[in-house]
């Protein structure tokens, strides 16, 4: 069953309803972005979930030893990487990676890129490091989501979710913008719908 990732939270309450609605993991945006969070409030809303919810930080071409400081400090599971990091810095990075990458064309030559992170893939926006609340062309990753496992993002809402995992069988999907009332701010009727049709498709 594909698993999914809610990204973008910005307060405990949202977080404990995805969780509540069947999310397996959670993100929380540490740069410059309209939903980012301080450490400071990841570190309280992580510390008052409950067990087994994977929580990731997302960095955008951030110093590695920030990184570290603040997924210790808040206490995070994984981190995301958003920006131009090299398959050398996100293996010196260790523990658990996650990297995005904005598909804007084939994506055959990623099947052995980072091989020590999880691929995401998003869509491609000129100047925009992610979160762009747009889809790309589906059977683009498909053959890639045969080679290894992979995140879906980009522009993922209820109505298209089960279609996206219809057509590419990705590992996971990733959502933000395609379930908010706002920016920040979860819609809880989006997400229960997001949730319930992405996993009825296996």
């Amino acid at each position: 069953m594909v698993r999914v990732k809610i990204c973008g939270l910005t307060c405990l309450e949202d977080a404990l309803a995805a969780v509540r609605l069947g999310a397996e993991a959670l993100g929380f945006v540490l740069a410059p972005s309209p939903r980012r969070v301080s450490p400071e409030q990841v570190r309280a809303i992580v510390k008052a979930l409950p067990p087994l919810v994977l929580t990731v930080g997302v960095f955008v071409d951030e110093r590695p030893e920030r990184i570290k400081e603040v997924k210790d400090f808040c206490g995070l599971d994984a981190v995301q990487l958003h920006g131009e990091e090299s398959e050398e810095f996100v293996a010196a990075l260790g523990g658990r990676v996650i990297k995005a990458l904005k598909v804007n064309g084939p994506v055959s030559s990623w099947a052995k890129a980072y091989p020590s992170a999880a691929l995401l893939l998003d869509a491609y926006r000129p100047g925009q490091a992610g979160g762009t609340g747009r889809t790309f062309d589906w059977k683009l990753a498909v053959e890639l989501a045969r080679q290894r496992p992979i995140i879906l993002a980009g522009g993922l809402n209820p109505e298209n979710v089960d279609r996206a995992v219809t057509a590419v069988r990705p590992h996971a999907v990733d959502v933000s913008s395609g379930v908010e009332i706002e920016p920040g701010r979860k819609d809880y009727e989006k997400l229960e719908n997001f949730i319930r049709r992405a996993k009825a498709v296996g």
